[in-house]
């Protein structure tokens, strides 16, 4: 059986704009210290021990840093796949902003997609108190781009769970 490939269609602009909001999370990724205390990070790291603070903090200790590593990873590999889609023009009325652009994912970059943009969307609904969908504030342009990358990523399931 052939590897299946995922083909991803977005414009330049926003590929660009992807790329931005990938390479901040991968920053953010990289600074993080074990006991920062940044809740964005908090979240990504969820706690494998509700009831138990101390073997929450130990087993945290022990994982943090390879699972961070491994997000800081799958970034790494979003924005190798983005690299040629999100060269932005000199010109910014050049129409080529707006053109459709390829992106073609084999399996293990379409999985580090899923699993990065579900995560820079996790440090969104953080940063913007998301914690109940209630908590989504329409009239906020902040959350455009929550809502946006949440667009892509329901995308990007559906196309990977398509059987044809």
């Amino acid at each position: 059986m052939t590897a299946r490939i995922v083909v991803l269609e977005v414009a330049r602009l926003e590929a660009a704009h992807l790329a931005g909001l990938v390479g901040q999370f991968a920053e953010l990724l990289r600074e993080s210290a074990p006991d920062n205390g940044d809740p964005a990070i908090a979240r990504l790291v969820p706690s494998a021990y509700a009831d138990d603070e101390e073997a929450a903090r130990e087993f945290r200790a022990l994982t943090q840093a390879d699972l961070l590593g491994r997000r800081e990873s799958d970034a790494g590999l979003v924005l190798a796949s983005l690299q040629g889609a999100a060269q932005i023009p000199e010109d910014p009325d050049d129409p080529a902003l707006l053109e459709p652009v390829e992106i073609r994912l084999d399996p293990e970059t379409a999985q580090a997609w899923l699993r990065t943009l579900a995560a820079v969307r996790l440090v969104l609904a953080t940063r913007l108190g998301v914690v109940e969908e209630d908590d989504h504030d329409h009239d906020d342009p902040r959350f455009g781009v929550y809502d946006w990358i949440g667009y892509r990523l329901d995308g990007l399931v559906a196309a990977l769970d398509r059987e044809d």
